[in-house]
């Protein structure tokens, strides 16, 4: 266990293997980031929780430094809730936007592709096929 204060002014608060970030932390960013979870050879890996300003929060999983797997992505426009690749929201998932309009589907590199979308009451709107917006 330790403590690392970087140059650019991030700190990290945990536990450490071989001079690396390794195993339960917290890493405070000087941007007001802050992550609060599993490292594996220095890179955010497995289960934790990033808190950024302007109330943008992802509570999930991670691998090799990259949001991956399944993970809740919540900011002030609204929230996604599926599958990550890379970082980019892959998979199947749900968007949900602050005026309660919806989009349940799957998901390629960010974009909708094959997603269904309902308004707030419910409603049928339009829909994505192959990532082309149909009516």
């Amino acid at each position: 266990d330790g403590t690392l204060t970087s140059s650019d002014g991030d700190k990290y608060v945990g536990q450490f293997k071989n001079g690396k970030k390794h195993g339960k932390g917290t890493l405070t960013s000087i941007d007001g980031s802050k992550f609060v979870g599993q490292f594996k050879k220095g890179e955010k890996h497995g289960k934790g929780t990033l808190t950024s300003p302007g109330g943008r929060k992802y509570v999930g999983d991670y691998r090799n430094g990259k949001k991956h797997g399944q993970g809740v992505f919540t900011y002030q426009d609204g929230k996604y809730e599926g599958k990550w690749k890379d970082g980019k929201f892959h998979g199947q998932g749900s968007f949900t936007f602050s005026d309660g309009n919806k989009g349940v589907g799957e998901f390629r590199e960010n974009k909708p592709w094959n997603i269904t979308t309902f308004d707030k009451d419910g409603n049928y709107k339009w829909k994505y096929v192959e990532g082309v917006r149909r009516l």
